[in-house]
Order: C-alpha cells, then sequence, then structure tokens
C-alpha cells in the first residue's frame, strides 16, 4: 500500500506559479492536488489528455472550452482532451481541487468473489 499525502510532498514545479503536489504519478494516471490561494489562477492550457476537476475545497471558477462556471466543493468538472482549460480562485477562500488524468479503462472491472481466498 502506498499513502501519499500532500502536506508531506515537495511542491511540484508548474508554470502557473501555484502550489501544486504530486499525488500520483505513473504510466497510466497522473494526479495533483492543487491549492489556489485568492487570486490565483491557472494559465489557460490544453493537455492531450482527457482531465477531471475534483473540487476539495472552495467556489473556484473552471473554464472549459466557451464554458466560464462557478463551481463549488464537491462538484467533478470534466474537460475533454485538447480543449482549453483553466481555474480561477476569484473568492476571498483557499480552493483546493485535485486534478486528474486518468485514461479511461480498456478491459472490464474484474468483481472479485469476497468468498474465495
Amino acid at each position: 500500500m502506498i499513502i501519499n499525502n500532500y502536506h508531506n510532498l515537495p511542491q511540484a514545479a508548474n508554470p502557473h506559479g501555484i502550489q501544486s503536489f504530486k499525488l500520483h504519478d505513473s504510466q497510466y494516471a497522473q494526479i495533483m492536488h492543487l491549492l489556489l490561494m485568492p487570486g490565483e489562477e491557472l494559465k489557460p492550457h490544453i493537455t492531450p489528455v482527457d482531465v477531471t476537476f475534483y473540487v476539495l475545497e472552495g467556489r473556484p471558477n473552471i473554464l472549459v472550452g466557451e464554458e466560464n462556471i462557478q463551481v463549488e466543493t464537491d462538484d467533478l468538472v470534466e474537460s475533454p482532451k485538447n480543449i482549453v482549460h483553466c481555474i480561477y480562485n476569484k473568492t476571498e477562500a483557499n480552493v483546493r481541487v485535485l486534478v486528474m488524468k486518468l485514461p479511461k479503462p480498456s478491459a472490464a472491472t474484474i468483481i472479485l468473489d469476497p468468498n474465495k481466498k
């Protein structure tokens, strides 16, 4: 078992100048924890993979393509690949967001029998 907590990780370098922590990075997925202080934002950018944002705290504005919407804690926002997206913290409170770059599984889920060991 591998356990990561962003409090115990070094900040990951990024072109946005915000606090970013790499929770997971493998050939299959990348999960980042972003902390945006009041007034901070990501630079608009395009990624070659689908991106999902999960809002852990706060009410950021998230831009995906032409849509720029203020979302809330526990909202999940999907951004298709090759579409401009970014996050803005226009509030007076901190915003924390998980950014997940996860390819779709190429095989079916296998349900295990709990009675077999």
